[in-house]
């Protein structure tokens, strides 16, 4: 049992037996600064059952915890805040538990629950990822992560958007202008070769797009009339149909670009357990359309296409299936969803990370998937997420104003490089330890600045600001991870027994921090947040910072305090490098 769960026991005996009545529960909050204490119980919440002063009620239950709890040696009251001073031999045998525990802070997973199925990245293979989806990815990939530490068994995965008309505009802008040309003879990156023609496509649209305006027709009938846009929607019913050259000139250029992706990912560091295509579900999407209308979920149009009224959910009309029998966004995440469930039938339940742009595209699929009567449709989550922006303004894929991901990657390596060159950190490294470790910093940079914000956050993102070693940064934490290790490496003596003590109030603070751990993965998972267990690395390592300059550690002169300290220091280092793994990021044992 916790501390905050024993607190929270003898509290609401100590009511009834003081007061006669029963309180449903016991509101906590860190103590401040400024007085005595280590958990303060907040009293005036119980005044909606106790009466009486609030100072009274505060003393009347800190004399019964001194009394009852051989936890609490001490108390103070101010206002109507009771704070609560804790023995040292609690958190002393508290951190005697966890000292050797490797995995102290995560969860075995329960065989008996469900499993989770995590979607991220989910690119289309018609550009090379950017800026917007490194957000995704590392969300995505944390999130599975942090679930998997709070005890769920895990499949990550992504749906890959590989057909539609955005796809078609490259395929026809590679077949008209692209002159043979492939990654091997232009030695371009797959996606990128790909994604040129995607541009390409744009420019030529507007460019048909004018002469038809200068010919009299307006913007309107202009962007749909314009024949390499009919081209391409032609080309989309041909693949449709299953048009041999179409098919052929698809697989071709898609192949391209999973090779880049995947050359991305690895990078990134990040991973999938299975992939979805979209070209495979919008099938079984169509099948379910159909199925819907049966039933009478959806509803013909006069012009063929088919509909779910929402109305009276307070949603709208939502197209299902175009009047052409061609599917949209809609059916082919009807068929990816259920097609999971099919192939994974110990998930209950997913997780889509998506940018907030379409929140209420999932509104809607999660509305539909109910109606359909499917009951893991109720535990399916919209990782929503804001967009990222940079000093120089918004992204545009079709324009090619996008912040490529590998691009980023290389600069926040170089800018760790530049960073570190001008505070001279790496001096007696060879070349390779150097370039591993810029990669190494620079990585954890990106990771962290993105990771440590809310995700429903917009996010402003700067390279140079993410790399300081000052600070609310990746980095920071690096450095003091890798500090951590160099007291190890000096610390030649036997490290296993089991100190007792008297603690400093700096290794006090240490262990009332250490003990937030588990915790804080467990509403990480709950509330999908990374930005949770970034922000608590912050402030573990603020901590030990703060140790370290007031605290002898390896020049102790008592021998059990220098073991206790660098047993201390162990654990903080264990700590960060766990809560570093669930958030993709690397820490290195030398800086």
């Amino acid at each position: 049992m916790s501390l905050q769960e024993t607190l929270s026991n003898q509290v609401k005996q100590a009511v009834l037996a003081s007061f006669n009545v029963e309180l449903e529960t016991v509101e906590f909050q860190a103590t401040r600064k400024e007085f005595a204490g280590d958990i303060t119980i907040v009293i005036f919440p119980m005044l909606r059952v106790v009466k009486g002063n609030p100072v009274q009620i505060g003393e009347t239950i800190g004399n019964y915890l001194v009394e009852n709890v051989a936890e609490v040696k001490a108390f103070n009251v101010v206002k109507g805040f009771l704070n609560v001073e804790i023995s040292d031999a609690y958190y002393i045998n508290f951190f005697n538990t966890i000292k050797d525990d490797e995995s102290y802070g995560f969860v075995k997973r329960n065989a008996n629950e469900k499993a989770v199925m995590v979607e991220y990245s989910s690119p289309n293979t018609n550009k090379p990822l950017h800026l917007g989806h490194v957000r995704n990815n590392l969300l995505g990939y944390s999130v599975a992560e942090i679930l998997k530490a709070s005890g769920k068994k895990v499949y990550k995965t992504q749906i890959i958007n590989d057909r539609g008309i955005h796809i078609c505009k490259s395929m026809l802008a590679w077949e008209r202008f692209g002159n043979g040309e492939t990654p091997q003879s232009t030695g371009l990156k797959g996606d990128k070769l790909v994604g040129n023609y995607y541009v390409k496509f744009d420019q030529e649209y507007k460019k048909e797009i004018e002469h038809l305006v200068n010919k009299g027709q307006s913007d309107e009938e202009a962007k749909k009339n314009a024949p390499i846009l009919l081209e391409a929607q032609q080309m989309l019913q041909k693949w449709e149909a299953g048009d041999k050259h179409v098919v052929e000139l698809w697989e071709k250029m898609n192949g391209w670009v999973y090779k880049g992706f995947n050359e991305t990912y690895k990078n990134l560091g990040v991973d999938f357990d299975t992939l979805y295509y979209e070209s495979n579900t919008y099938l079984l999407g169509k099948e379910f359309v159909g199925e819907g209308l049966k039933s009478g979920v959806f509803f013909q149009e006069a012009d063929g296409s088919v509909w779910c009224d929402l109305t009276d959910d307070g949603l709208d009309k939502k197209i299902v299936q175009r009047s052409d029998g061609t599917a949209v966004y809609m059916t082919q995440d009807i068929g990816t969803a259920i097609q999971r469930i099919k192939d994974f039938p110990d998930v209950g339940g997913m997780v889509y990370t998506v940018g907030n742009e379409q929140d209420y595209h999932f509104q809607v699929l999660f509305l539909i998937l109910k109606k359909l009567g499917f009951e893991w449709a109720k535990n399916l989550y919209h990782l929503s997420y804001g967009m990222v922006d940079l000093p120089s303004g918004k992204m545009k894929s079709r324009e090619g104003t996008v912040v490529d991901a590998d691009d980023l990657i290389d600069e926040m390596a170089s800018t760790a490089k530049e960073i570190s060159e001008e505070l001279g950190k790496l001096d007696g490294y060879s070349e390779d330890e150097k370039q591993s470790l810029y990669r190494t910093i620079g990585l954890g940079a990106l990771k962290y600045y993105i990771l440590k914000v809310d995700p429903k956050k917009r996010i402003l993102f700067d390279p140079k600001e993410s790399i300081d070693f000052q600070g609310n940064t990746g980095p920071f934490i690096q450095y003091t991870y890798a500090r951590i290790q160099a007291i190890l490496r000096k610390a030649d003596f036997d490290l296993s027994a089991d100190i007792e003590l008297s603690l400093h109030q700096k290794e006090k603070e240490l262990l009332k921090q250490l003990e937030l751990f588990p915790e804080v993965i467990q509403n990480a998972a709950s509330q999908h947040s990374p930005a949770l267990i970034a922000n608590y690395t912050y402030e573990l390592v603020k901590e030990f910072n703060s140790f370290y300059q007031n605290v002898s550690i390896l020049g102790a002169a008592d021998l059990n305090e220098k073991i206790f300290r660098v047993q201390l220091s162990k654990k903080v280092a264990s700590t960060i490098k766990m809560a570093f793994h669930v958030l993709g990021i690397q820490v290195p044992e030398r800086m």
